[in-house]
């Protein structure tokens, strides 16, 4: 307990917090199974929302009420998340320097993916209704609860080891690393496709050499920056939920590269370099 201390803010009055906090450590074990099954999240190669029409099929008009063009709804994912980060600049005005990083540092994360939607990724097919308003959601809670949370510790004595400087330098490797290599797989997809049938290929340059999710593994650093940076309970549970999902859900990712491709490298590991 004195450890944690030394580098945590104590727990917030606060019973929502508290329960959110325990909430997602509870869920971890249940997360990462469900990636391993191959029970993911339906918003990316494992949706199949865009198999063609059989007789065990959704008609086409009801499938217009049950899911979205999947530009659209990864735009809802991350839209409302970033407007609870905007908005804290005014609902929660502060000079403490670590809230203010903070908010900058929410604020461009789901700006960038924002900005990636509209200009980057290439997208074909659906996206399933309530699996767009599932993640939209957590996506928004996350980020007001972080926010939420770190409003308590202005005014309270900093932890013994200071991490925000050490956070604001993982964030920026982390979210330039991310985007790098989202840059990358939106070059796999021809120019002009989007509409037709969808067409994978091995992912090549930068990272993709050692492991098939290095955008993964730059997404952990972006949340562990954001721990860092808060230093609250809350925000390493979240860094924690984020890492074993994303451990999962490269793992998924691999064997359905493994599944699709006969000529795919053994070499090549789920998320870390000659590890996993």
């Amino acid at each position: 307990m004195e450890m944690a201390t030394s580098f945590l803010f104590p727990p917030p009055p606060s019973i929502l917090v508290n329960t959110m906090t325990v909430v997602g450590l509870a869920a971890l074990p249940v997360m990462v199974l469900s990636e391993l099954r191959g029970n993911n999240l339906k918003y990316s190669k494992f949706n199949n929302n865009n198999a063609s029409s059989s007789p065990s099929s959704l008609s086409s008009s009801s499938q217009r009420f049950s899911s979205v063009s999947s530009r659209t709804g990864m735009l809802c994912l991350y839209t409302p998340a970033f407007l609870a980060a905007s908005a804290s600049f005014f609902l929660s005005p502060s000079q403490d320097l670590r809230f203010l990083l903070l908010k900058s540092a929410l604020s461009l994360h789901f700006f960038k993916r924002i900005f990636e939607v509209l200009f980057i990724h290439k997208y074909s097919g659906e996206m399933a209704s309530d699996a767009a308003f599932t993640i939209s959601s957590g996506y928004f809670s996350s980020a007001a609860l972080v926010l939420y949370s770190q409003s308590f510790t202005p005014g309270l004595p900093e932890p013994g080891l200071d991490l925000k400087f050490y956070g604001v330098v993982m964030f920026v490797v982390g979210i330039v690393g991310n985007m790098y290599h989202h840059v990358l797989l939106a070059k796999l997809r021809k120019e002009g496709e989007g509409g037709g049938k969808k067409e994978y290929k091995i992912p090549k340059g930068g990272l993709f050499g050692a492991v098939i999710c290095p955008h993964y593994m730059f997404e952990i650093l972006v949340f562990w920056g954001f721990f860092m940076i808060s230093q609250t309970i809350y925000s390493m549970s979240l860094a924690m939920s984020t890492t074993f999902y994303l451990v999962g859900r490269s793992y998924a990712t691999r064997r359905w590269y493994l599944s699709k491709f006969d000529d795919f490298p053994k070499h090549i590991k789920a998320l870390i370099p000659f590890v996993f």
